[in-house]
């Protein structure tokens, strides 16, 4: 069993595109990750990493701080935030118009849930 927790958010990002990509079936099968920026070095504010994109469309964008990567969600919002608290994720508002949802992976073992979340988007979004 592995006991190491990973707390990075660069690598947390990494590993929840590799999820994202890695699906062939599903709703996660149309999305795919965009303009992404592999050098990318995280900030207390969240640098952006990639986005979540489906058939040329920005579902979300996923930014990196120090101890964690987030979604910040832009469309079916409300979706969103259900599947996040379904999941177990922290989940807050973010006041912009139109408004966001910033969902937080703290770990590597939140990414699974992280891409349910997208999952449950992209399937609000259609």
């Amino acid at each position: 069993m592995v006991e190491e927790r990973i707390e990075d958010g660069h690598r947390i990002a990494q590993l929840l595109a590799s999820e994202l990509t890695g699906r062939e079936r599903g709703p996660l099968a149309a999305l795919s990750v965009g303009d992404a920026d592999p050098d990318v070095t995280p900030t207390a504010d969240g640098a952006f990493a990639y986005g979540v994109d489906r058939d040329g469309d920005r579902l979300a964008a996923v930014c990196v701080q120090p101890e964690r990567a987030y979604v910040e969600v832009e469309v079916a919002v409300e979706a969103a935030a259900d599947a996040a608290r379904d999941a177990g994720l922290r989940v807050r508002p973010k006041a912009v118009e139109p408004p966001r949802a910033l969902v937080f992976v703290e770990s590597g073992a939140a990414v699974k849930r992280a891409a349910d979340v997208l999952a449950a988007v992209a399937e609000a979004a259609e």
